[in-house]
């Protein structure tokens, strides 16, 4: 993960982290600059000069200072990455939606509830028993038995 100002190059990116006082967030909330969101860099900022953004179908031009308060990470266009189930996932950690699995029923259930590429997830909670996991996603809760939760295959963020 890494401050948008200094990605040196083009390509898709997940918004992981705003950082700045809350008018600040609560201004780039308002353009739809929020956590979880993909956005594509256009063209990346020489020094001090501010960088172009391709965002919820809009492009955006921002200077050096705002870039730098914006933390992504550069969602993985290879398939070469190592999944693991959401299930095997630790309480507290985030991760990001790879694939979702499974016969056509299932898929399509899960992706209907909001589990759809390139989602960041947060494993909220657990049952006492381990069985439901409690999610937090798209700005929601959602509880998932383990068994379909094994359905999603994920990427982990490091916090």
């Amino acid at each position: 993960m890494e401050s948008l100002a200094r990605v040196n190059q083009k390509g898709k990116y997940i918004v992981t982290d705003i950082l700045g006082n809350p008018r600040f967030v609560r201004r780039l909330n308002e353009i739809g600059m929020v956590v979880g969101v993909n956005l594509t860099v256009i063209s990346t900022s020489q020094g001090e000069s501010g960088m172009v953004i391709y965002l919820r179908g809009q492009r955006l031009a921002l200077n050096h200072s705002v870039a730098a308060l914006i933390v992504v990470r550069q969602l993985d266009e290879a398939g070469t990455q190592d999944y693991k189930a959401l299930s095997a996932v630790a309480v507290g950690a985030e991760a990001i939606v790879a694939k979702v699995v499974g016969d056509k029923r299932i898929r399509k259930r899960l992706l209907d509830m909001g589990l759809t590429k390139n989602t960041v997830v947060k494993i909220n909670q657990t049952a006492p028993l381990g069985d439901p996991l409690e999610l937090l996603l798209r700005g929601y809760k959602l509880s998932l038995r383990k068994q379909e939760a094994d359905y999603v295959l994920v990427t982990e963020v490091e916090q």
